[in-house]
C-alpha cells in the first residue's frame, strides 16, 4: 500500500526532529529513495519547517518549531480519522 503525501512529510519531520541528521540516514528510515528524498526536503526546507545545519557535503537536517507544530497537527487529523476507520 503507498503512503500519502502527508504521511512522508510526517514521517520526514519526525525523523529529522532532534540535533539533525544527514540525507542518507533520512533515505533509509523514511524509505524512499535520493531523488524523493531531495524533493520533500527541498519543499520542507522552503517552507520553514526544516532547517538545514552545515550546508554542504557534511549538511544536516533539523525539524524547526513550525515543522514540530506541522507534526502535532498532522497527528492529530491521523487520530481522528482513525477513530472513525472502517478497516
Amino acid at each position: 500500500m503507498r503512503r500519502d503525501k502527508l504521511k512522508i512529510l510526517l514521517s520526514i519531520l519526525e525523523i529529522c526532529d532532534g540535533d539533525g541528521i544527514n540525507k542518507t540516514k533520512i533515505v533509509y528510515q523514511a524509505n524512499m529513495n535520493f531523488k524523493v528524498a531531495g524533493i520533500y526536503l527541498d519543499m520542507l526546507t522552503n517552507e520553514g519547517m526544516v532547517e538545514i545545519i552545515n550546508p554542504g557535503p557534511r549538511e544536516r537536517y533539523f525539524t524547526t518549531e513550525k515543522g514540530k507544530e506541522m507534526v502535532r497537527n498532522l497527528k492529530k487529523v491521523y487520530d481522528r480519522i482513525e477513530q472513525y476507520s472502517l478497516e
